[in-house]
């Protein structure tokens, strides 16, 4: 598609950009290409233009600065500890249901202050939110966005109750921050709160158990590999980078555009639905060479598996410093993991719009 049609057209994504350049293009002329792509309901701050952008993505990005990874990275590895411990050896694990989504959903509740009791109802909700937004159907996604709503609002809600003994998290933090408007300083609204909590969620959850799963894959697929990183766990950062440009957990990313643009030999009418292709642009061969082949030693600087510009995925040092850890614990409590040898699928692909596995079968030694 990146040689033949860069660009191309159906009525469920719209316009579809496949090549580095194309996609790199639009993260950088945000100008032409919109993330306001719903008028539904509001997406902080994802779903937003500057300036209003600018000012929410402030707050997004103070929690994630290398001093509050660095604060978390002890709260980070007891989670991992725990479950390392809590998953059998010598018989097959479904890593995906035993682990990445456990994983996932435990690591948020420590870095958000969520109590345990939610992993449940929100693991439920992870599924059903994918389903809606697969479906487009304005009123499931409606009625999933209403669920989340009260989760969290039942959390915000217990937290000013509490007053002074609200306990000392992101979340109750958050209750307290500024936004920087042009129109002035204010606290964020209840709907602007839920907002950002569930787009950190969606984030979470769902992009960090399908990393989890990818990793495990591939290392399971590369045994020699897997022998070179436990004895050299400082090249683990490189290689999970590098794991993630080939196999991306997120597909696409969506824009509509403000102007008439012309991009990848096509014409885009103004108001025109755009979808950025990751897995594609992340192989594109113009940028890197051999881009099928795994090559941990390569610049990763165009690697857009966290985006670009300024919606460049806030969360990205804390989805590196779990899954580094991880790998690391990982790797370190094993002697191997190799796939389930019983004549049942290793693995199954998971279903658009998210990228990597919903099962994947494995022996850990």
């Amino acid at each position: 598609m990146r040689d033949e049609c860069p660009v191309a057209y159906d009525d469920y994504l719209g316009y579809t950009l496949f090549r580095h350049e194309d996609v790199t293009y639009a993260l950088a002329h945000p100008e032409q290409f919109s993330s306001r792509v719903s008028t539904r309901h509001i997406a902080v701050p994802s779903g937003m233009d500057a300036p209003e952008h600018t000012a929410f993505r402030a707050i997004n990005d103070k929690y994630y600065t290398p001093a509050r990874m660095a604060a978390f990275a002890p709260a980070c590895r007891a989670v991992i500890r725990a479950l390392i411990a809590e998953t059998p050896r010598g018989e097959v694990v479904d890593i995906m249901a035993g682990f990445a989504q456990r994983y996932a959903m435990r690591i948020q509740n420590a870095a958000f202050g969520w109590p345990d009791a939610l992993e449940a109802p929100l693991t439920a909700w992870i599924e059903k939110n994918r389903r809606a937004t697969l479906s487009r159907d304005p009123v499931a996604i409606g009625q999933v966005a209403l669920e989340f709503d009260g989760y969290i609002h039942d959390l915000l809600q217990q937290r000013r109750n509490a007053g002074e003994a609200a306990p000392d998290d992101i979340t109750t933090e958050l209750l307290y921050d500024e936004v920087d408007l042009p129109t002035g300083k204010r606290r964020m609204s209840e709907e602007e709160l839920i907002s950002l909590l569930r787009n950190w969620t969606v984030g979470e959850l769902s992009t960090i158990s399908a990393s989890v799963g990818i990793v495990v894959h591939f290392l399971a697929a590369h045994p020699a590999e897997q022998e070179r990183l436990r004895a050299h766990p400082d090249a683990i950062p490189a290689a999970v980078e590098e794991i993630m440009r080939l196999e991306d957990p997120l597909v696409t990313n969506r824009r509509i555009t403000t102007c008439p643009v012309h991009i990848g030999g096509r014409d885009l009418p103004a108001g025109s639905r755009v979808t950025l292709n990751w897995l594609s642009a992340n192989r594109d061969e113009a940028v890197f060479p051999d881009a099928d082949q795994y090559r941990p030693e390569r610049d990763q600087n165009a690697n857009l598996v966290y985006g670009a510009g300024i919606h460049a995925c806030p969360g990205a040092p804390l989805a590196r410093l779990e899954l580094c850890l991880l790998v690391e614990a990982l790797l370190a409590a094993t002697t191997s993991i190799h796939f389930a040898a019983d004549g049942q699928p290793v693995s199954t692909n998971a279903v658009y719009p998210v990228a990597g596995y919903s099962s994947v079968r494995v022996v850990l030694h």
